[in-house]
C-alpha cells in the first residue's frame, strides 16, 4: 500500500504554515488617513492530516458582530493537530465599521454588496478584492455569520441558495433551527462564491453590537457539526439526534400599522396562525391602540426590539413553513432556548386575534 503524500505547508500571503499549527496573519489593505496601513486579520489553523480548506467569517457588517463572538470560541475547541485540513478564521472582515461600530465602511458602501472588488477600486472594493484573493478563491466551503440590523433581532437561521442538495446536507448538518432558501444579492460574497462553485452557509442570528448566549451556542455546535459532517474533526455530526429543521422559501415583513409606542406579544421562534396578534401600538399615552396581526400563518424569524415606532416600520419577519402543527410542536423548544437571553415566558403559539 502506498503511503499518502506528506502535508504541504500552508501558504498565505507572506507566511507559511507548518501542518499541525496555527499563525495570525494581517494582510494589508489600504491606508488609512493617518498613514497607516489596515490589516484583514485571519488566524490560520493547518491540520495535520490531508483535508478540504474552508473560511469561517464574522462581521462583513462592521455592527454584525456575533460571528466574532463564535470563532473567539471555535479557536478555544479546536486546534490544528485534531484537523483533517485548513480552516481560515476571519473574525472581523470590516474592521472599519467593527472599530467604528457601523454596518458600512467609512466610505460609506456596503461591504456585502462590492464582490468581487478591484485592488485599486474604492475602500470596499478593495478589501472585497483582497478577502476573494486570499481566501475565498483558496476554500472549498465557506460559513459567514451575520445578524440583524440595529433595534432587531433573528432567530438563529441558515440561508442557502435554492437548487443545491449538497447544501442542504450541510444545512441541515448545522441544525440550526430553521433553514431559509433566499435569493442570491448582486455584489454579494454568496453570489461571488457560487458563481466560483464555493458552497457558502449563511448563518443569521442575534442582534447587531449584542452578544446573545444562544445566538452563539448555535453557531459555535453548528460550525462543529459541518466540521465533523464533511470529515475534518472526528466527532459525530449529530444528525441522528439533531431534530430536522423546520424550512421555508418565503418570508415577509409586517409593519406598524401607525406610529407610537408597541406592545409586543410574539417573538423570534412563535408560531402564528393567520390573524394571529403579534402586538399592540398605542399613541404615546396608550391612546387609539390599533391590533398588529400577522397576515399569514408561519414562523416568527426576526422582530424589532425597540418599542418606539413609526408608522411603517418592520416589526415582525414571518417566514412561511409546511406542516405548520409539526412547527408548532418545533417552536416550543425554540421559544424555550430563547429565554436563556430574554425574560422567561412560557411557551406558546401565537393566539388568532378575537374582539
Amino acid at each position: 500500500m502506498n503511503a499518502r503524500p506528506a502535508i504541504e505547508p500552508f501558504a498565505i500571503h507572506d507566511s507559511v504554515i507548518a501542518p499541525g499549527t496555527r499563525a495570525t496573519v494581517a494582510i494589508p489593505v489600504a491606508q488609512q488617513v493617518t498613514g497607516l496601513n489596515s490589516a484583514l486579520a485571519l488566524e490560520v489553523f493547518h491540520g495535520a492530516t490531508h483535508g478540504p480548506c474552508i473560511f469561517v467569517s464574522g462581521a462583513i457588517h462592521g455592527d454584525e458582530i456575533i460571528g466574532t463572538a463564535v470563532i473567539q470560541r471555535l479557536l478555544e475547541r479546536l486546534s490544528p493537530g485534531m484537523l483533517a485540513g485548513t480552516i481560515i478564521f476571519a473574525p472581523a472582515v470590516n474592521i472599519y465599521g467593527f472599530v467604528a461600530h457601523s454596518r458600512y465602511l467609512p466610505d460609506r458602501r456596503d461591504l456585502n454588496r462590492s464582490f468581487p472588488g478591484a485592488e485599486r477600486g474604492s475602500l470596499a472594493a478593495q478589501l472585497a478584492h483582497c478577502f476573494l484573493t486570499q481566501v475565498i478563491d483558496r476554500c472549498a466551503l465557506g460559513i459567514d455569520i451575520h445578524s440583524a440590523a440595529v433595534h432587531r433581532y433573528n432567530l438563529p437561521q441558515i440561508r442557502i441558495a435554492a437548487g443545491s442538495p449538497y447544501l442542504s446536507e450541510l444545512a441541515m448538518a448545522f441544525g440550526a433551527p430553521i433553514i431559509i432558501e433566499s435569493p442570491l444579492r448582486p455584489g454579494s460574497m454568496r453570489a461571488l462564491a457560487a458563481d466560483r462553485e464555493t458552497p457558502m452557509l449563511l448563518l443569521e442570528a442575534g442582534e447587531a453590537l449584542r452578544f446573545d448566549r444562544f445566538s452563539i451556542e448555535i453557531g459555535v455546535a453548528g460550525v462543529l457539526r459541518v466540521l465533523a459532517h464533511i470529515g475534518m474533526i472526528d466527532a459525530d455530526d449529530g444528525l441522528d439526534e439533531v431534530e430536522v429543521p423546520l424550512r421555508s422559501n418565503r418570508s415577509s415583513w409586517v409593519r406598524a400599522p401607525r406610529g407610537g409606542v408597541s406592545r409586543r406579544v410574539c417573538r423570534s421562534g412563535d408560531v402564528v396562525r393567520k390573524g394571529a396578534l403579534l402586538a399592540r401600538v398605542g399613541g404615546l399615552f396608550g391612546e387609539d391602540p390599533e391590533d398588529l396581526v400577522s397576515p399569514t400563518a408561519g414562523v416568527v424569524i426576526g422582530h424589532a426590539t425597540l418599542p418606539i415606532v413609526n408608522q411603517g416600520d418592520a416589526l415582525f419577519h414571518i417566514a412561511e413553513v409546511e406542516a405548520l402543527d409539526h412547527a408548532g410542536e418545533h417552536a416550543d423548544s425554540i421559544v424555550e432556548a430563547l429565554a436563556v437571553s430574554d425574560p422567561p415566558s412560557p411557551p406558546r403559539l401565537c393566539s388568532t386575534k378575537t374582539k
